[in-house]
């Protein structure tokens, strides 16, 4: 046995004591504190060393993450802690991390975020904004968008036939607002969206929960057979929909539902929407509330094309990427954990073409203007390939 792996046995010798009563385990207690009372001081000479690699790394110009020397470091360490291996490059790990988080507070990297933070706009003023939506009047999105002007000003609403036309219009300027869906509380996140926000890059600057109720709309002189409306409004009332023995068919958006169902003028066909879209196109509503869940609500984000940083702001997006090895993400989710900061959403998607490489979308609280959430962020542009900081916004 070697002298290190003996050093552990004979530490862990002295804690064997019998534990018949209070006075063995105050003498277990006793020696564990006696040992970290011997690993703090070691732990503030490592951080001091770590110092000292900073500014010779600032004077070579070297980078602050080395992936090599701490692959290095993780295996010697799995192979000296005997049967703690594992726990030990844990530790280690997250050890370096704060080493890391030190050099790059020294340094002074992420100067992309530091000044986007620094010159961004910190309040959401919509007052004469161009606004899009997907759909028309009376769509879900609409209802959004209302409810971001009813708190941050008088906007021109406009509408697009797709999402892919609302990112492109903000994306090149001819728009200076998107709203989009991204998420139900009942059929789960709306995937495409997600995969174009990560593909746009654009900044979310508000977010608005809808609370959406369905109902079935006809032009009420026949037996309804067939129903249309978007896949995610048939999702939320698929158990409706096969009670009643309808056959379901997508469309683009439930607005743009109702107002085919007008125009088709075929009696035997209905739309799932809001009763607002039902009342736009002039259908009768046959039966509100068809939704398979009571508590149904959307959540909508506000895009824009810049971002917007708003004091009050509580929640951040970010997007990156990372290698389909083990730990890669482990790695990132401990800096949130060791930063007291809490996760609310992740998202992954494949990327097209690699080799089992993925993206992912982070949602957290936090708000950029704080500077230890700022410096995370800083640290994370500097280190993960593909990174965007996606917005801090308030959720209304």
């Amino acid at each position: 046995m070697g002298t290190y792996a003996t050093n552990i046995r004979k530490t862990v010798d002295k804690c064997i004591v019998p534990m018949t009563d209070n006075e063995g385990l105050q003498k277990i207690r006793n020696e564990i504190d006696r040992i970290d009372s011997e690993l703090i001081p070691l732990f503030v000479e490592r951080m001091r060393c770590s110092e000292k690699v900073a500014e010779i790394k600032r004077s070579e110009g070297i980078a602050v993450l080395d992936k090599e020397r701490e692959k290095k470091v993780l295996e010697k360490v799995r192979g000296n802690a005997e049967e703690y291996g594992d726990a030990a490059s844990v530790l280690y790990a997250a050890m370096m991390s704060i080493s890391r988080a030190r050099q790059h507070q020294m340094l002074d990297t992420g100067k992309t975020v530091r000044e986007m933070e620094s010159s961004a706009p910190r309040k959401l003023d919509l007052n004469g904004k161009r606004i899009l939506c997907q759909g028309t009047d009376g769509a879900y999105s609409h209802k959004a968008a209302l409810r971001f002007m009813e708190q941050n000003g008088s906007g021109n609403i406009g509408f697009k036939r797709t999402w892919k036309e609302v990112f492109d219009s903000v994306n090149v300027g001819n728009a200076d607002f998107g709203v989009l869906p991204v998420e139900n509380s009942s059929a789960g996140s709306v995937y495409d969206v997600y995969s174009m926000i990560l593909k746009y890059r654009l900044h979310i600057v508000g977010v608005a929960a809808v609370k959406i109720s369905h109902c079935l709309a006809s032009l009420g002189s026949g037996t309804i057979k067939r129903v249309i409306s978007h896949p995610q409004a048939l999702a939320q009332c698929s158990s409706y929909i096969s009670e009643k023995g309808f056959t379901a068919e997508e469309f683009s958006n439930t607005a743009m539902a109702a107002k085919y169902v007008k125009e088709k003028n075929d009696p035997n066909l209905a739309a799932i929407c809001s009763e607002d879209a039902a009342s736009e196109f002039g259908l009768r509503v046959l039966e509100k509330d068809i939704q398979d869940m009571s508590y149904n609500t959307t959540r909508f984000v506000l895009l824009s094309k810049t971002p917007i940083l708003p004091d009050d702001a509580n929640k951040i997006g970010l997007c990156f990427s990372l290698p389909h090895t083990s730990g890669s993400l482990y790695s990132i989710l401990e800096r949130f954990a060791i930063n007291g900061l809490n996760l609310t959403k992740i998202e992954s998607r494949p990327i097209p073409g690699s080799n089992f490489d993925y993206q992912f979308y982070l949602d957290f609280t936090g708000n950029v203007h704080d500077q230890g959430t700022l410096n995370l962020i800083r640290i994370l542009s500097d280190e993960l390939p593909e990174f965007s900081f996606l917005g801090n916004y308030r959720e209304i």
